[in-house]
C-alpha cells in the first residue's frame, strides 16, 4: 500500500518573510524610478572635455603634461637652453634652436618632434631626456598645437 504524502504547506513564516522580499523590491524599485525621474540630468556638453582650440583643453589637458615633464628644465625661473615654456610667447620665442611651437602646425613644431623622441639630426636630444612620455599626453600635445597652441592671456596661479 502505498500513501500519497501530502503536499507540503508552506509555514506562515516562510510567507511572511517572501511577502517582506516583495516588498523590499518594490520600494527599491520605486526607489530607483524617483531617483531616475527626479535626479537632474547632466548635457553631454557639460561631460566633454573642452575644445583644444581654447584656453581651457591647454589649463586642463595640457599644462598638467607640461608640468609634469617639461617644468623642471623649462619652467618658472628655469631656462635651459635658453628656453621657457611658461608663456605662449616663450615657445614663441624658443631657445637655441628657435621656435619650438608653429601654431596649427604640429608636424612642423620642433616640441612634438622632440616628445615624440624624433629630434632634428644636428640636435637629436629627445625631450623629456630620460624617458618619453606617454602617446596619449603627445597626442593631446599634438592636438594643442594643431589646433592653434591657444593658451589663456595670463598663466595661471599656483
Amino acid at each position: 500500500m502505498s500513501r500519497n504524502k501530502p503536499a507540503a504547506v508552506p509555514s506562515p513564516n516562510i510567507r511572511s518573510q517572501s511577502s517582506l522580499k516583495i516588498a523590499a523590491l518594490s520600494l527599491a524599485a520605486v526607489s530607483l524610478a524617483a531617483t531616475a525621474i527626479l535626479w537632474p540630468p547632466t548635457s553631454v556638453a557639460a561631460q566633454a572635455d573642452p575644445a583644444p582650440n581654447t584656453p581651457e583643453f591647454y589649463t586642463q589637458r595640457v599644462l598638467p603634461i607640461f608640468k609634469d615633464n617639461c617644468d623642471r628644465c623649462h619652467g618658472g625661473m628655469f631656462h635651459r637652453g635658453g628656453l621657457s615654456m611658461s608663456s605662449r610667447e616663450g615657445m614663441m620665442k624658443g631657445g637655441h634652436s628657435g621656435a619650438i611651437i608653429v601654431p596649427g602646425n604640429a608636424g612642423q613644431s620642433l616640441l612634438i618632434k622632440l616628445i615624440r623622441h624624433e629630434g632634428p639630426v644636428d640636435d637629436p636630444m629627445p625631450m623629456p631626456p630620460k624617458s618619453k612620455i606617454s602617446d596619449a599626453d603627445i597626442a593631446i600635445v599634438t592636438q594643442w598645437v594643431q589646433a592653434g597652441a591657444v593658451m589663456p592671456d595670463a598663466p595661471p596661479a599656483e
